[in-house]
């Protein structure tokens, strides 16, 4: 009889631990879909920021800007290399042996 006892209470403990698990694996889940929206809302914006700067770094490399700015007295002493003082070297001297 008192086997039985222990093996009904082992049984009622082990299914006590399994359903205490299920619940907070639940409750895990109801948490991050609570906060989903939220972070979708986050990545939404962080995509609407990402096409702004795109935009911008477009508009700033726009062969017309750059020419504008080109004018501009702050960068007047840059100069675009005349064609000797350009160095060039081949792939073929970087080949391993």
């Amino acid at each position: 009889m008192k086997q039985l006892l222990m093996q009904i209470g082992v049984c009622i403990s082990f299914v006590g631990f399994c359903l205490y698990s299920y619940l907070d694996a639940q409750n895990d889940l109801t948490h991050l879909k609570m906060h989903l929206p939220q972070k979708e809302k986050e990545i939404e914006q962080i995509q609407e920021e990402m096409k702004r700067l795109s935009y911008t770094i477009d508009q700033f490399e726009n062969p017309t800007n750059l020419i504008e700015l080109a004018h501009k007295p702050e960068y007047r002493h840059l100069r675009h290399p005349v064609l000797r003082e350009i160095l060039t070297v081949s792939e073929s001297s970087f080949a391993c042996d």
